[in-house]
This record gives structure tokens, sequence and C-alpha cells, in this order.
């Protein structure tokens, strides 16, 4: 599906100056979302266009296409991205694991405790990352490089229209929409519900009519997307996998820029990664605040409970390493930059309240 080898490029052309400020360099990317400008998405974009473009003296120029302008689904943008048409794509693990199965490592549960473990591991630099841009990059046979990781809406919480879920046998018979993609299903299997494959923009009426009566979704989607309207009046804050946002670049565009100019675009990646690591935790006030004032039910289990869902969803591990390709090596990275990142925060814990 991917070119294994680039197109020619003038390379003496480009590099006929190096200064940041010289005239001679001219670039434009095309970034794209296929969200909408409420979203962590373009919060993200935003804080990278007006980096890039300052810090680069305007030799970069950035263009942001919020929707679907340019692509319509994961595997439409990646194809994109790898023949460059489109210079930056940004896709939820669901989204990319048709083309990267590996990805899906984000939707394993459980696994990080909270967003400073979780952006201590989703760091450039970490062994979960270095591993995983590796993994994409050979997978795309050079067309794709993974950028960075952010977020996109927080945690994935299970809420649902029938009733409060303490534990996992309240989760039993309950019709969970899940992505199409091979582990949310397995998830929702493992916990005891009937996974059901839904387009994102029909999940409202689906909630209606009781296609589905569940869902595994952050809160700011949640009330982004009106759901409490359809019924879905019960969220259970077990926080099972972080929302991570996979930030795409073609390589040949990234290639094609002087070095001083690729730091600006890597430097600008590292402000978006911020800036979507914030965004949620903002607008997650006023959505919780939203959400218990329409007479919603906002539940957070216990530790017992909470261990309780970890082990009922034990199975998910060894199915993920054993039918994914790849799996066993990005699950041992996960985990060793987790075991790495738990060990450094809670040092800095130790001597903040000591």
């Amino acid at each position: 599906m991917f070119r294994t080898t680039l197109k020619s490029l003038t390379v003496a052309a480009m590099l006929a100056g190096t200064a940041i400020g010289a005239a001679a360099q001219d670039f434009t990317l095309r970034a794209t979302a296929n969200s909408n400008e409420n979203d962590e998405d373009y919060d993200g974009l935003v804080v990278f266009k007006n980096y890039v473009e300052q810090a680069s003296n305007g030799a970069i120029e950035v263009e942001l296409f919020i929707g679907t302008q340019l692509c319509s689904n994961g595997a439409e943008c990646l194809q994109g991205v790898a023949e460059s048409q489109i210079d930056i794509f940004i896709s939820t693990s669901g989204g990319a694991s048709g083309i990267f199965p590996f990805v899906q490592v984000l939707d394993l549960p459980y696994l990080m405790a909270d967003d400073r473990i979780a952006e201590t591991v989703m760091a450039n630099g970490s062994p979960f990352v270095t591993t995983m841009q590796d993994m994409v990059t050979e997978a795309s046979g050079g067309a794709i490089r993974l950028m960075t990781i952010g977020n996109t809406g927080g945690w994935r919480n299970f809420a649902n229209t029938q009733r409060r879920v303490q534990t996992p046998a309240d989760l039993e018979g309950l019709k969970i929409r899940t992505v199409v993609a091979d582990l949310p299903q397995e998830l929702v299997k493992a916990l005891g519900a009937s996974p059901t494959p839904i387009p994102w923009p029909e999940l409202f009426t689906s909630f209606q009519t009781g296609v589905v009566e569940g869902s595994k979704n952050g809160i700011t989607d949640i009330m982004g997307m009106k759901f409490p309207d359809a019924g879905l009046q019960y969220v259970t804050l077990d926080g099972h996998a972080y929302m991570g946002a996979l930030w795409f670049m073609s390589n040949e565009t990234f290639m094609s820029m002087p070095e001083d100019l690729r730091r600006v675009v890597v430097d600008g990646f590292y402000q978006l990664q911020q800036a979507t690591f914030a965004s949620p935790k903002r607008k997650s006030i006023q959505a919780y605040e939203d959400f218990v004032e329409g007479g919603g039910d906002l539940y957070v289990p216990t530790p017992e409970e909470k261990e309780a869902f970890k082990e009922a969803a034990g199975p998910v591990y060894d199915w993920f390493k054993a039918n994914v390709d790849g799996g066993e090596q990005i699950f041992d990275a996960l985990n060793t930059a987790v075991a790495e990142a738990e060990e450094e925060v809670n040092a800095v814990r130790d001597r903040e309240v000591n």
C-alpha cells in the first residue's frame, strides 16, 4: 500500500541556505484532523501553527483542514500522508489500527494510573514512543513518521443508558458501541458485554433507538455530542484507557526541509503535545458539571472495584500479544515505559510531600 522509496528531491536547491530567516526557504504544511474546532486536536493544531510559523520566521506556513475536506477516514488519510498529498494527520488508535495494528496498545485497559504517568510515558524519547515511532516508519516503508502522541479527550470511561456500573457484572449483556478495531471488541467481550461497531456519526441515533446501550468515551466527547439527550445518563469513571492521539507526518515532506526547519517542526509538535495534554483537563470541568446538572449519574469506582475491572480484562493482554502483529514488542515497550514513569513520578511525589 505504501511506497517503499521516496521521490527524488532537488536537495541542493532546498539546502542553498540554512538560516531560518532566509527567504529562499518556503514550505507549506497541509494538516488535517477529522474532528471539529471544539476538539483538542484543533487546539493542538492552532498552537502548532502559531509556533512553527513564528519560529521559522515565516519560512513555514501551516494550513489547517478541519473535518473531512482532505480525507474521510484513517486509512484514506494515512494513504494521503504516505503519498505526501497530506503533510500532517492526527488519528486515534482505532482510526490507524487498520494500517498499524500495533497502535491498539493504547486501548489496552488499566495499565496507566493517571495523567502524570501517562504524560511521562507519552513523552518523546520514552522507550514506548521510540519503539512505536520505529515500528510506524518500518511498517510504512519509510513513508510515514510518527511525530508525537498527544491526547484527544482525556480518559475513556464506560457510559450507558440503562444503569449504574460499579462492577464488571453490571456490564453484562449491555450492547456497547466500539470502533471496528479488534481490541476494543475483545475488551468489551471480556467484561461480559456485547460489542457493537457503530460509526461515530450514527451513535446519537443508535442510543435513541436502542441499537446500542453504552459506549467507551471521554466526558468531553459525551457532552460535545449531546449524548445525554439521547438517553446516555450513567458514566463510570473507571479510566480504563488514555485517549492517545497519534500525530503522523509525511516523511518525504519532513526530510525535504533543511535541518534547522526540521528542528522547528519537531519543537512545534512538542508544543502541540503539551496543548493537547492540557486541553481535556480544562474542558472536562464544565463537561462534568453539565452532565450532573442535567441529571446524569457519575460514579467513581473504589480501588477494589477498579481492581476487579482490571482482573476481568486480563485475557485481553494475552489476546493482544498473540494476535496483533508486533503486539508483544509494543506491549513490552509500554510496560517498560510505565514502570520507569511510575518510579520517576513517585520519586518526585515522595520528595514533594516530605
